[in-house]
């Protein structure tokens, strides 16, 4: 045998272990990792998926009996229908109603309230009932969350006069407001109508024949509101009842919240303060209870903030545990 047929056996070793050892094959003899995930991955992927679409409809009823509570306790959407409030308000316009705020305060001259009509007012608009069982669920849906359309029995005023104060029209063509404990009228000057017609209202009746001019205005009874729309030639508010028993007051138990936004359409959207002149001429109303209002919103808002932050903090503690 030749010196060139002879193999060292070291060699031989060295370099079966060079090719073995950085190639990435198995010394004891298995086959060689394939460069793709390991099956624990997407079992992992596939599980969170899977997981995501479990939880969905118990996420969808969750959010739907939370808009029921809002609804229900906080806030509603209510949509116009009439023209009875512009300009201030155009038909179409969603408003959102504050539902809360007068668990905490009085109601006052200049807001804008929503009420139920129901046995105290004629309804102005007729909303066409549902023609097939589909429109029936979507609208029974709509109402329970806020975003339909409203009751017929449910009407959107201006508040002018509250418990205690005398309401008549007119002095110069404008409304008039006594205070309760004042025997001297205070006229409004109300720049946001649109369309006054400055129908004469008092004590006695409609109409300049019923009122000349010094008579007494409408005794708001306690419990109850005079309330008026701002587009006064087209609105059917107190002064439409002012002969029924009440002379066209409504109850203070009947109102559903205090509109204070206009939300749609976006080009529109504002809030809807009080009128300068309630609160020059007239003076503000006492906001008894005010003060503890921001402390319960807060207490109410905190909940569901801490829910969800303990739900974060155990996702993350689980993801660091794998």
């Amino acid at each position: 045998m030749s010196s060139e047929d002879r193999t060292d056996p070291d060699t031989t070793a060295r370099s079966s272990v060079a090719v073995g050892g950085d190639g990435g094959g198995d010394r004891d003899g298995g086959a060689p990792p394939t460069g793709g995930p390991g099956p624990g991955k997407h079992g992992r992927a596939s599980s969170g998926r899977g997981s995501f679409f479990k939880e969905l409809p118990f996420l969808i009823a969750i959010a739907f009996v939370l808009a029921l509570l809002i609804k229900a306790f906080l806030v509603q959407a209510f949509y116009i229908p009439s023209g009875s409030m512009q300009q201030t308000l155009e038909i179409r316009d969603r408003v959102l109603v504050n539902k809360l705020v007068y668990d905490f305060r009085d109601i006052h001259r200049g807001e804008i309230v929503v009420f139920n009509g129901l046995d105290s007012f004629t309804q102005e608009t007729t909303i066409a009932p549902p023609t097939n069982g589909v429109q029936r669920v979507l609208r029974g849906i709509s109402s329970a969350v806020g975003v339909g359309a409203p009751g017929e029995k449910d009407f959107i005023k201006r508040v002018i006069a509250v418990p205690g104060d005398r309401v008549a029209c007119c002095t110069d063509g404008k409304v008039t407001v006594t205070p309760a404990g004042s025997d001297t009228p205070v006229v409004l000057d109300e720049d946001y109508l649109f369309e006054d017609n400055a129908e004469v209202f008092c004590a006695n009746g409609l109409g300049e024949a019923s009122c000349p001019t010094g008579s007494e205005g409408i005794l708001v009874p306690e419990g109850r509101l005079w309330v008026m729309g701002d587009h006064r030639s087209s609105s059917s508010d107190s002064r439409a009842h002012i002969d029924d028993e009440n002379s066209g007051t409504v109850p203070q138990d009947k109102v559903i919240g205090r509109a204070f936004v206009i939300v749609w359409p976006l080009d529109r959207a504002r809030v809807l303060s009080v009128p300068e002149t309630f609160d020059s001429a007239l003076g503000p109303l006492p906001a008894y209870g005010v003060a503890a209002a921001p402390y319960a919103l807060g207490a109410l808002g905190a909940l569901p903030l801490v829910a969800v932050r303990r739900r974060v903090a155990r996702r993350l503690r689980a993801r660091r545990s794998r």
